[in-house]
C-alpha cells in the first residue's frame, strides 16, 4: 500500500504543472494535496512549523507572481482593465481551444480583442500591450515552475 500512496502523491505532485499548462487545474491545491496524502498515510511529523510556514509563503507567492506579473506587464504597456481580463479568459480558454499553442495565443487575444473594442485602443498599441501579457505569462510560468520544484524538493527533503 505505501507503494500505491508514493504513486498518488507523484500523480497529483505531475498534475500541478500540468497546471502551468492548463491554468484552469488549480496547480497549487494539488501540491498540497500532495503533502495532506503523504501526511494521513504516513506522518505529519516532518512538516515542522518552519516547514509550514515555508510552503504557505510559497503558496501565497505563487498566487501573487500569477497575478502581479500580469498585471504589471498590462499597465506598463498602457494597457485597461479590461485587458487584463481579456487576457485572463484567453488564458483559461486558449489551451482547450488550441492545446498547448493556446496558452500564448488566448491571452495574447484576449487583450488585443479587449483593448480594441472596450478600451478603443489603436490596432498598434492593442498588440504591444497583447505580447506584454504573453511576455509576462511566460515569465510567471518559469518562475511558478521553479517555485513549485522548490516546494516539491523542500517535501521530499522533510520527508525522505
Amino acid at each position: 500500500m505505501e507503494t500505491v500512496y508514493w504513486v498518488l502523491i507523484a500523480v497529483v505532485f505531475v498534475i500541478s504543472f500540468l497546471a502551468l499548462i492548463y491554468p484552469i487545474l488549480p496547480g497549487v491545491l494539488f501540491l498540497a494535496a500532495g503533502f495532506l496524502i503523504y501526511g494521513f498515510a504516513f506522518s505529519f511529523e516532518p512538516f515542522s512549523p518552519l516547514f509550514i510556514i515555508i510552503q504557505v509563503l510559497l503558496f501565497i507567492s505563487l498566487f501573487v507572481v500569477d497575478y502581479a506579473g500580469n498585471a504589471y506587464a498590462v499597465k506598463k504597456k498602457g494597457g485597461s482593465k479590461a485587458a487584463l481580463w481579456g487576457s485572463t479568459i484567453g488564458l483559461i480558454a486558449g489551451p482547450f481551444v488550441i492545446p498547448v499553442a493556446g496558452m500564448l495565443i488566448g491571452p495574447f487575444l484576449g487583450a488585443v480583442l479587449a483593448e480594441l473594442i472596450f478600451h478603443k485602443t489603436g490596432f498598434k498599441s492593442s498588440v504591444s500591450i497583447g505580447i506584454g501579457t504573453v511576455l509576462a505569462f511566460v515569465g510567471t510560468t518559469i518562475i511558478k515552475v521553479f517555485t513549485q520544484a522548490l516546494m516539491i524538493g523542500y517535501f521530499y527533503y522533510q520527508v525522505l
